[in-house]
């Protein structure tokens, strides 16, 4: 953690779910501070005491403030001496996002070019934005948007001085029991004697854990050149054996029941296009997509020409590694949340 000794470290949505592993992560480590930012009050004030009853003798280095970054005064009154910021702000419900498709325009597309021009302006040395699969071949208005706000980045990061600010994207899958995920909702129903309700049970999902998001986020900050979104390899599992290794796990007896697609949602998942893989480099656990360098004068690309091109092809949820019951269920017992639900129905039994 070198790099964010006496740094302070600014995270916008950071009262959701990467926010809190993030503070989980670093509070204990050289990092002089971390800001919060965001637009619940409530959430805030919940965190606050959280981490104070926590470990009270750190607290001290989070601080907290209230903002939108819809709105650019408020980011950048909030970014003042801030180093590096972890841009984690978003809508990211597909079917919300589909009925208030301008709401998700707002935040993910006009809030991250907010956050980026305040951060260029105030002398940020790094941002990394957080981005999703569903903006690769996106379909729904929660991709679409999420697909523009990597575009916004990477054009920002064209006409920026790199040796100040270096802004770079991280694309990654469903993140398990994350806020708003399906895996709390099936525990939800388990407790209350339902039955698991499931879209369709062949659709195919990429699955990492919180502590795996804010790995490729450290990936990127620490390897990333600006203009550069970065992949994480993740492996997948259809919803049927997801389902039906948290049923096991929890020793459901219902029986799992299909409700059909939601709005905007696909069978499988991309991480990487092929028309990204023309350019993109393979890096063990991590794929980077550069950005492209050329300006708009592409009278001499054509004449120039291109005739290279990787051999690597599109990396979507259908193609990775699919996980069966037996390995998702290890992956979940790995995570703190689910080995405490466990626990928590076994006591109440």
């Amino acid at each position: 953690m070198s790099l964010f000794k006496g740094k302070t470290l600014m995270i916008t949505g950071g009262t959701g779910s990467f926010g809190n592993a993030v503070l989980n992560r670093f509070l204990k480590t050289d990092i002089a501070g971390i800001r919060i930012f965001s637009r619940d009050e409530k959430k805030q004030d919940d965190m606050r005491h959280e981490f104070q009853a926590r470990c009270p003798e750190l607290s001290e280095k989070i601080k907290f403030f209230i903002g939108d970054v819809r709105d650019l005064s408020s980011v950048k009154s909030a970014m003042h001496g801030v180093d590096y910021i972890f841009h984690a702000a978003a809508l990211k419900q597909v079917p919300s996002c589909e009925f208030f498709p301008m709401e998700a325009v707002r935040t993910n597309v006009i809030g991250t070019d907010n956050v980026l021009t305040a951060a260029i302006e105030e002398g940020v040395k790094s941002v990394i934005c957080l981005s999703t699969d569903k903006a690769a071949y996106p379909v729904n208005a929660m991709g679409i948007t999420k697909a523009l706000e990597e575009r916004v980045a990477v054009a920002k990061s064209r006409t920026v001085d790199q040796n100040k600010t270096k802004i770079c994207c991280t694309r990654y899958g469903n993140v398990m029991c994350s806020r708003g995920s399906v895996i709390p909702l099936w525990i939800e129903q388990i407790k209350s004697g339902k039955p698991i309700t499931i879209t369709n049970p062949d659709m195919t999902r990429f699955i990492m854990s919180l502590d795996e998001a804010v790995d490729l986020v450290i990936f990127a900050f620490e390897n990333g050149v600006t203009g550069d979104i970065l992949v994480q390899k993740a492996p997948a599992c259809t919803i049927g054996v997801l389902a039906t290794a948290v049923k096991e796990l929890f020793e459901c007896k219902e029986d799992i029941k299909i409700i059909g697609i939601r709005h905007g949602e696909k069978m499988y998942e991309t991480l990487l296009t092929n028309e990204e893989c023309a350019n993109a480099e393979d890096l063990g656990n991590f794929y980077r997509v550069p950005s492209d360098k050329r300006d708009l004068n592409y009278d001499r690309y054509f004449s120039e020409g291109d005739s290279k091109r990787n051999t690597l092809t599109e990396f979507n949820s259908n193609n990775t590694h699919l996980l069966g019951v037996e390995a998702v269920k290890e992956k979940l017992l790995s995570l703190q949340y689910i080995k405490d639900e466990i626990a928590q129905m076994k006591g109440n039994h």
